[in-house]
């Protein structure tokens, strides 16, 4: 047999026989289906159990004066990194504490002003035992989430929030999935309990979330407006010449029309101008021309709101007000340069 032969034969034999597709996408689904079913039936179930030992947990994390400490080890690690980032996104400073660190030095970032929360689905785990003894002697308030309310974790913690005995989504029932969903369900339901408490506001979301597309979302007016000498200005009685200089110079095409008291009367857009054009309109005033209803927004309100309202009634401006005194104006092309749309 020639070279070439015995590569196309070794080939042959290599090559797998194709799949029943149908039958195997048949059986993934029903599998998937499977689990998301079981994790969901554990996570209402979990709604259920939910009371007094709930309300004492976030009573005790409310009042804490420094930081919500939480720890877990193997899966449990990496919920409780997500948990604790939630917390802290949301108003509730918060860290993560690997147990197997914390027994080498990194007990030290704990201190008596401090709440920890302690992972532990079977609440024996040893690496959480040097963690528990600190708590306990520095009297730090200690809140445990696991499935046995019999565990050492368990009867050590101050407040203890068990699991419902729920089975794992995985076959063998051994592969830590519907013990970790309901772990970390329960913690988004302490965060967002507690930032219902602190009355958590979408601008104190945002200083926590300044970057990304949700930063964006959540930008105001007031991050992008033109103020002072940026925004178009005129008074009524001021010439039409001099009110076309302005709008051409400042490059919104328009200005506001502002009386004595600093007040928006009105507004002149290059539509205005287009409509009264002729051959005596340099010789009228700003009020012959304006138009008095105005499109306004406040400094407070979102960006994306400001686009919304735009995009509603067909213009490309909007001056920001406060008490009814125009402080700035906003153009589409500032949001859409932001990343606002």
């Amino acid at each position: 047999m020639n070279t070439q032969s015995a590569s196309n034969a070794t080939e042959q034999v290599a090559k797998p026989r194709p799949a029943d597709r149908t039958g195997d996408q048949i059986s993934d689904l029903k599998t998937a289906r499977k689990v998301l079913e079981t994790e969901a039936d554990a996570l209402c179930a979990l709604g259920r159990t939910l009371g007094d030992a709930f309300v004492h947990a976030l009573d005790t994390l409310s009042n804490v004066q420094g930081r919500v400490v939480v720890s877990g080890m193997g899966k449990n690690s990496h919920v409780g990194r997500k948990i604790a980032a939630t917390l802290a996104s949301t108003g509730t400073p918060a860290f993560f504490v690997h147990p197997g660190e914390a027994s080498h030095g990194d007990l030290g970032m704990i201190t008596a002003d401090d709440a920890v929360l302690a992972l532990s689905n079977s609440g024996e785990t040893d690496e959480l035992a040097d963690l528990v003894a600190h708590c306990k002697r520095f009297n730090i308030p200690l809140i445990a989430i696991t499935s046995r309310p019999a565990s050492a974790l368990s009867r050590a913690a101050s407040a203890s929030l068990v699991l419902p005995d729920s089975p794992e989504a995985c076959p063998m029932g051994l592969a830590p999935t519907t013990s970790t969903t309901m772990t970390l369900g329960l913690g988004d339901a302490i965060a967002v309990a507690l930032l219902e408490r602190k009355g958590f506001s979408p601008a104190d979301f945002h200083v926590f979330h300044p970057g990304g597309k949700l930063g964006r979302r959540l930008m105001k007016v007031s991050d992008l407006m033109h103020a002072g000498d940026e925004m178009p200005s005129v008074t009524g009685d001021m010439k039409m010449s001099d009110v076309i200089l302005e709008i051409t110079t400042k490059r919104f095409g328009c200005a506001a029309i502002v009386n004595a008291d600093g007040r928006l009367d009105g507004v002149i857009t290059d539509g205005d101008l287009r409509r009264h054009m002729d051959e005596n309109i340099l010789n009228r005033v700003a009020r012959d021309v304006m138009t008095g209803k105005v499109k306004t927004i406040g400094r407070d309100a979102l960006a994306s709101e400001a686009v919304a309202l735009m995009n509603a009634n067909s213009i490309t401006s909007l001056f920001v007000v406060e008490n009814d005194c125009p402080v700035g104006i906003l153009h589409v092309h500032d949001c859409l340069r932001a990343g606002v749309a």
